[in-house]
């Protein structure tokens, strides 16, 4: 009996498109891509994402450790209104069918490793000590169970509708969910190496391949590989503010990607 290590290689050519009206996926090769939305008012949500998890349950999103993500990428401004970026993610927020498409997800508590542009108003840290807005790379990592944290959300969302209580309850979600954040200390409009190691026991992120900083915090549970630009932002701000929205955009925003590889280690045994 004996162990055979595999290496899958993944192309973004083998991914999905989310794309709402107006917004285009378009394709220069199997491993190059630029993602673009309009211009458009605070009403109307945009997006162009391209992910391989939409009619998956989250029990079979593909992606674990060990793995590596690997990418150039730039993106049309400094300042879009909204968020954009590249990573892996448990999408802890979708409903599945109760929004009308893919399988019935419940929420859960969020599990990433990514690299995340949040324009103002955004704010996504719920750490004090950690930035959470600007070019940014970042982790969560929370139990991957949801049952406890929907009931007990259910009770305590009232409670978000003040500020002191907002702002204790933001201190008291550092229990549950370990999170850290690095800026990105490089011009997002100009091409970047960017690049995710995902390991059991750390996760590391480099940029132009010198190491920005690594974490023994990973994500758990099982992942999906998420590329996207939106119009959205959330903020759980540290003086208890909670808000969620659209921002108005007077120019289309776009994030190209190129030289794109997703790596994935196996272990098999025969």
């Amino acid at each position: 009996m004996a162990w055979h290590k595999h290496v899958i290689i993944f192309t973004m050519q083998a991914l999905n498109s989310r794309l709402t009206p107006g917004a285009q996926a378009i394709w220069i090769n199997e491993r190059s891509c630029r993602l673009e939305i309009p211009a458009g008012p605070a009403d109307r949500y945009q997006l162009a994402q391209l992910d391989d998890y939409q009619d998956l349950r989250r029990a079979a999103f593909p992606q674990q450790p060990p793995l590596i993500l690997d990418l150039q990428a730039r993106a049309s401004d400094h300042q879009h209104p909204g968020t954009w970026g590249f990573g892996l993610w448990n999408d802890p927020f979708s409903l599945g069918r109760l929004g009308g498409a893919g399988p019935l997800r419940l929420p859960c508590l969020p599990n990433a490793a990514w690299f995340f542009f949040a324009a103002p108003p955004n704010h996504l840290s719920l750490r004090d000590d950690q930035p959470g807005r600007g070019w940014l790379a970042m982790t969560f990592r929370s139990p991957t169970r949801p049952a406890a944290w929907i009931a007990g959300a259910g009770l305590l969302a009232p409670l978000l509708l003040t500020r002191l209580t907002a702002r204790l309850l933001r201190k008291l979600a550092h229990h549950p969910i370990h999170q850290e954040s690095r800026a990105v200390l490089v011009d997002p409009t100009e091409w970047h190496a960017y690049r995710i190691e995902w390991q059991p026991d750390k996760v590391k992120f480099l940029v132009d391949n010198h190491t920005l900083f690594e974490s023994n915090h990973p994500p758990s549970g099982r992942l999906g590989l998420v590329i996207w630009v939106d119009n959205q932002y959330a903020a759980w701000t540290p003086e208890g503010r909670l808000r969620w929205g659209l921002l108005e955009s007077f120019a289309p925003a776009w994030l190209e990607i190129r030289a794109f590889n997703l790596i994935r280690f196996e272990t098999t045994r025969s």
